[in-house]
């Protein structure tokens, strides 16, 4: 029995060495006769404070008050209460003699004094965190006080205490007792355990152990007065030695003495509740109080009172002490934002707040609440996540990234904001670093190419310079299959200047990864063309382009002479500006461009085709022209096969478009330029310099729709290969050269001749020859389908 009562009041009968507790030093004070320890938990390492206390005998009446304390700490909760853990009671023998030792397992806190001394804050800083420590006080006393009809009986520096999130929490409750109201007239000791306190700090009716009177003073007489000597010791810097040292206010702030004042009254009756003094005190009222006050109730706020304080807190927290800031803010906004009770600006404060921890500090307070945001379904979280993502990108983790944040961030890439779409793929100059080549290869490029055809100009200026930027982070073979497809089959050809110019740098700065017959074959002729472009940006950095691609050409030309046959298969490094032309278009654009080029910039290139139905045409002055390079002439070049992809680049690679598949390489979906009419004996001899190279025998539809009259903006078929419309067969009757003769001397500009012209007397096939056709009347008007307007 009496073991069973043992576990009840001293919580446990185990011994010491089956505390699941590790007890490391003791702190150099605390209050009365208890031992504060650091101590840590044998399961998971986590900090925890534990208080002891020994006594030879086991009737020994500080045993009896720690039994005491130990009954009430675990009874009352209070968020202002130092929270109780665990408990034991262990009796060890020596010799003859038996020692009896308490043990209170607490969360982790350190004694007021040693964290003030830690702290070393002075002048406003000290004041504010004082006053909110005062007032966590306060309320735990007015709680006991008012709420439990408890007297504590021994507030005073010692018995307050600390936590790791700069939080006063008060405790030593060996004293604390109800508060006898129902015989007023008893003489009998209302605290039976009043003489474990130091006469400095009892009123004069408990000095003089005049319970009657006691019992008629207000529950509140007896802390109050305890609460005047706290602030006494706090402010003075001093423990409390005599009871007339309270009468010496100097140390004591000006907007807190006259409720210091009231709170030591000689008269119990008169002394200050410490509930009002909560209320109405004037030296609570400051940034640091209201501040974290208003985190506390965050929940109870509408969300323009969110919104107004979230957007003032980044300015604010500079103007607060520190340490408070980083261990007391930090922590009420991160729980905010993982719990969705904070708005999105919140975030801003996070992050400034996080800049001002060390790395790991950081990892570990704030980047888990940033990770778990990345889920989140609020725009405005998201894009403020993107907005600051390279202030915390470098501490994430490659894995984290790969498995946690990349298939949230994705989602923005399809998002119906543009806003949004852009800030996805800024954010991807951070990421792509930690992601694996799985991801990369199997959606991030994917996207991508989605994005180098999206209807905003800006977003698809923005991809192509990130392509240039990641390059370095795809495999060989990715390499060689996106580049240049990207760069060339669709920035070069882009309606949008900067877009083009994007594709010229993205090429410089990536010109290390081709090899020499790629670059003579592939990436020269679309850089020259744009040496006539419109926009001399543009026309400057192809310039710059050619002479730099001419230069690797050269250089490996002296090598071949010269028979030094290194680097032969690929290019050389490229020019060290070009990383910071790369930096500029992916920080600075801003929708270059007039608005009717913005206006015609809007592309709908299917994410598995290359040709395109939308404009993707360069205007360029009408009276260069420019050809198309057939893509026969580059039919022997090796291009590596990845049947596989999913990038969307992977058709581009084999030059294989669903509507045409004579068009190789991934050239099909150059739109033609505008050029002059060729007179009709040149046309005759480009006829005849490409009838060695031409087909044996054409189909009608092959030959039959390439309109003598081409527009700045042509609509773009299977049959518009400026190559394939100057091409011919050779004759096969005599007859054939007369249909010539008439479409060439009738012009271009009368497109019925051609339709009027006698059905011929044999089925064989007409001859198309220069910019004029002679066909049979149902295969030229369905040839001329495109002009009809009916």
């Amino acid at each position: 029995m009496l073991k069973f009562l043992k576990g009840v009041v001293g919580g446990s009968s185990t011994g010491i060495k089956d505390l699941p507790y590790n007890i490391g030093d003791p702190y150099p004070s605390a209050w009365g006769s208890w031992t504060h320890f650091r101590a840590t938990s044998k399961d998971d390492g986590s900090p925890v404070s534990i208080f002891s206390l020994s006594g030879s005998n086991a009737q020994d009446g500080h045993l009896a008050a720690g039994r005491n304390g130990v009954k009430r700490l675990r009874t009352v909760r209070h968020p202002n209460i130092l929270s109780f853990l665990h408990s034991t009671e262990t009796e060890t023998f020596d010799s003859s003699t038996t020692k009896v030792t308490i043990y209170i397992v607490t969360e982790p806190v350190m004694p007021l004094s040693e964290k003030i001394k830690e702290l070393g804050l002075e002048g406003t800083q000290r004041d504010e965190y004082y006053a909110w420590g005062l007032h966590q006080i306060a309320k735990a006393v007015s709680f006991l006080n008012n709420d439990c009809k408890l007297v504590h009986g021994n507030v005073s520096l010692a018995s307050v205490v600390v936590t790791q999130t700069l939080d006063w929490k008060l405790h030593a409750f060996d004293v604390l007792s109800e508060f006898d109201v129902n015989n007023e007239a008893s003489t009998v000791p209302m605290l039976p355990y009043a003489w474990l306190v130091g006469a400095q700090y009892k009123p004069t009716e408990l000095l003089n152990s005049d319970w009657a009177a006691i019992r008629k003073s207000p529950p509140w007489a007896i802390d109050s007065w305890g609460l005047g000597c706290l602030i006494y010791e706090l402010f003075s810097g001093m423990k409390l030695g005599r009871t007339e040292e309270l009468k010496n206010t100097a140390s004591i702030p000006k907007s807190l003495l006259p409720d210091y004042q009231r709170l030591l009254s000689a008269m119990p009756s008169r002394r200050l509740n410490t509930s009002k003094l909560i209320e109405n005190s004037e030296y609570f009222q400051n940034k640091l109080v209201d501040t974290i006050h208003f985190m506390e109730i965050l929940n109870l706020k509408d969300s323009v009172e969110k919104d107004t304080f979230f957007r003032k807190l980044p300015n604010l927290a500079e103007q607060l002490p520190r340490q408070i800031v980083l261990k007391k803010l930090l922590p009420l906004l991160a729980s905010a934002l993982e719990f969705g009770s904070a708005a999105a600006p919140a975030l801003t404060a996070v992050l400034k707040m996080g800049s001002w921890l060390s790395t790991d500090e950081f990892s570990v307070k704030v980047m888990p609440t940033i990770v778990k945001l990345f889920a989140s379904n609020d725009r405005a979280i998201r894009v403020c996540l993107l907005q600051h993502i390279d202030q915390y990108g470098e501490s994430l983790s490659s894995q984290i990234v790969d498995e946690q944040v990349y298939p949230h961030v994705a989602t923005g890439f399809s998002d119906t904001s543009a806003f949004l779409r852009e800030l996805t793929l800024k954010s991807m100059l951070v990421i792509s670093p930690k992601l694996s080549q799985r991801t990369i290869s199997g959606s991030l490029l994917k996207y991508l190419s989605k994005l180098q055809v999206d209807e905003e100009p800006a977003i698809r200026t923005n991809t192509t310079i990130l392509l240039g930027n990641i390059a370095s982070y795809l495999n060989e073979g990715t390499r060689k299959r996106v580049l240049i497809n990207a760069f060339t089959t669709r920035a070069l050809r882009d309606t949008f200047s900067p877009a083009r110019g994007a594709g010229i740098m993205a090429l410089c700065a990536t010109s290390s990864y081709y090899d020499i017959t790629e670059i003579a074959t592939r990436i020269l002729p679309n850089v020259v063309v744009l040496t006539i472009d419109p926009d001399s940006d543009v026309r400057s950095k192809a310039f710059q382009a050619v002479d730099q691609f001419l230069q690797i050409l050269k250089q490996y030309q002296e090598k071949e002479n010269s028979g030094d046959t290194t680097g032969a298969a690929g290019g050389m490094s490229s020019i060290p500006a070009n990383a910071s032309l790369l930096g500029w278009a992916m920080s600075s654009l801003t929708l270059k461009g007039k608005p009717s080029e913005q206006a015609s910039a809007t592309l709908s290139v299917p994410l598995t085709s290359t040709s395109s139905n939308a404009s993707s045409v360069m205007d360029t002055p009408s009276t260069a022209p420019v050809h198309e390079h057939s893509t026969s002439d580059f039919a022997d070049q090796p291009v590596p096969e990845s049947p596989t992809s999913t990038d969307g680049w992977g058709e581009l690679e084999n030059g294989i478009d669903e509507a045409n598949e004579a068009d190789k390489n991934g050239w099909d979906d150059i739109e033609p330029l505008e050029e002059l009419k060729p007179s009709p004996a040149l046309a005759n001899i480009q006829a005849a310099q490409k009838r060695p190279v031409s087909q044996p025998a054409l189909q009608p539809k092959q030959v039959a729709s390439t309109q003598p009259k081409i527009t700045a903006k042509v609509t773009k078929h299977d049959d518009d290969d400026l190559w394939d419309s100057i091409a011919a067969p050779a004759p096969r009757t005599a007859s054939k050269p007369l249909n010539v003769k008439r479409a060439g001397t009738g012009g271009d500009d009368d497109l019925w001749n051609a339709i009027a012209a006698p059905a011929p007397v044999t089925r064989a096939q007409p001859l198309a020859a220069g910019r004029g056709r002679a066909k049979p009347a149902s295969q030229s008007l369905g040839a001329q389908r495109k002009n009809r307007t009916s």
